[in-house]
């Protein structure tokens, strides 16, 4: 799909073009380039992924405030407004919390399904949710509702199952420019001149002296690009993270020998943490041209990992001393911050401290469930 178009601001110059750019992001129409296979345009695993508490809180808060609006809507005073309320945050907070469990709980299973089949059966699933969350509201009464009002329930709930659906694979579409962005600042930073050529010509220098540790750098270097150039739709563990990184520092370690001085603390508890690809080593390599490479003396690098209850936690200090010969533009601190808040939610932190003669990066993310 074409990028950027001539039509002015705010116009469309193609409605039907916008539309089925709007079902591509819903998941309803494959996105097919010209020559290849058609392929979705989302990462089917992450609209399913509602196992997150900040949203579970939003959707909760939506439910209720089209309640309240829609309740609002029939109610002839405040008493029978606040009667309809209370019933329906009833019906409506268990209908909501069912669904959204029973989607978390085979987040596994519904990609599965081709498109049509998803949307079916989360919409029968919410019609079921709500008829359930009103046949318990009714339990204790002795007259049983009308037909009508069982069957206006359900498809109530059908149609805020649609409603939280379609929010769900719009909200995974939105990870997509993330994951693009990533990819795009990690191949332009692999494929920098000086670092190629810094890489190649240790390699090169070695091969004399020892082809074995030749080898091992020709080989970290492949398993960069290889990283670099692969799919980030989906979520790696953090004992990846750490490898590659350990790999990028063995590389560097060449080049910089002694002046580079890394301690690891790694808690083999933490390894299994889910984390978006592509997450240590962007903030490594900055530690390395901004905390090391300006400075003569070379600089401390220190990369710590460790779980603490349900949550791990990831620091990353370099020292700081010459100011950096390359001005940094804060692409992978913004790009790393962003791809956490849409994978973890506000079950991750992302924290930087830039006080005295130290940089340290703080991340906290859900420790593997």
């Amino acid at each position: 799909m074409p990028l950027f178009s001539r039509a002015r601001p705010g116009r469309s110059a193609d409605p039907w073009r916008d539309s089925k750019q709007l079902s591509q992001w819903l998941g309803l129409v494959p996105d097919a380039g010209p020559g290849l296979a058609p392929r979705p345009l989302l990462d089917p695993s992450r609209a399913f992924d509602v196992c997150h508490v900040g949203l579970v809180l939003r959707a909760v808060l939506g439910a209720q405030l089209l309640l309240g609006l829609g309740t609002a809507l029939v109610a002839r005073d405040a008493a029978q407004w606040l009667g309809l309320l209370a019933n329906g945050t009833a019906v409506a907070l268990f209908a909501v919390l069912a669904w959204l469990l029973l989607v978390c709980a085979a987040k596994r299973v519904w990609p599965r399904l081709p498109e049509a089949g998803q949307w079916a059966a989360l919409l029968v699933l919410g019609a079921g949710c709500a008829w359930a969350g009103f046949a318990l509201l009714y339990f204790w009464v002795d007259e049983p509702p009308g037909a009508w009002r069982v069957g206006s329930v359900a498809a109530a709930g059908a149609c805020g199952a649609a409603a939280l659906l379609a929010w769900l694979k719009l909200r995974a579409h939105g990870q997509r420019p993330a994951d693009a962005l990533a990819q795009l600042v990690e191949l332009q930073s692999r494929i920098r001149p000086h670092f190629l050529f810094n890489t190649l010509n240790s390699a090169m220098a070695l091969i004399a002296v020892d082809p074995a540790r030749a080898e091992a750098v020709l080989e970290d270097l492949s398993e960069l690009f290889r990283v670099a150039l692969a799919d980030a739709g989906t979520a790696v563990t953090l004992g990846e993270e750490v490898e590659l990184a350990r790999r990028y520092l063995a590389i560097e370690q060449i080049r910089f020998g002694e002046r580079l001085r890394v301690q690891w603390q790694l808690d083999p508890a933490a390894a299994g943490a889910q984390v978006p690809p592509l997450l240590l080593q962007p903030l490594v390599e900055n530690a390395v041209r901004h905390g090391v490479e300006p400075n003569d003396e070379g600089g401390d690098l220190s990369i710590t990992t460790l779980r603490r209850g349900d949550e791990v936690e990831m620091r990353i200090v370099n020292s700081v001393g010459a100011p950096s010969r390359t001005a940094g533009h804060g692409l992978a601190l913004a790009n790393v911050r962003q791809r956490l808040r849409l994978m973890h939610d506000v079950a991750a932190r992302f924290e930087v401290d830039e006080g005295g003669r130290q940089f340290a990066l703080r991340i906290v993310v859900p420790a593997a469930v």
